[in-house]
């Protein structure tokens, strides 16, 4: 399956890029749209699977109300308020957002076990 994961921001692009394989493509959405953006963020998906993960703020859900129209099969990922967006959310947390989107087989998990004291 091939997936495409549309972000607002480069910082939440770099955020999510540690959390999952290099072969899952993560577009930026930088912020604004408009009709020319729109479009190329629709061919640039092409038939991939999409998911949407905006901040959880006006500007945020802007941005997802206009990605909802233009893809309509997409999934939704949701930051919790009070984070300062995908960029300031922890770790964990994006995680868990990931697995209940079923998308754990793309999931670099990080080491559990911590660096032993010498």
């Amino acid at each position: 399956m091939d997936i495409v994961i549309i972000v607002e921001g480069k910082n939440d692009r770099s955020r999510l890029r540690r959390l999952l394989r290099d072969d899952v493509t993560i577009l930026c959405t930088y912020g604004t749209l408009n009709t020319n953006k729109t479009e190329t963020l629709r061919k640039e998906v092409g038939d991939m699977n999409v998911y949407l993960f905006m901040d959880n703020d006006a500007s945020g859900k802007k941005i997802r109300g206009v990605l909802r129209d233009t893809f309509q099969d997409a999934e939704h990922l949701y930051t919790r308020r009070g984070y300062a967006g995908v960029e300031g959310t922890p770790d964990e947390y994006l995680i868990q957002q990931l697995e209940k989107a079923g998308l754990e087989e793309y999931i670099i998990y990080p080491d559990p076990t911590p660096f032993a004291s010498e």
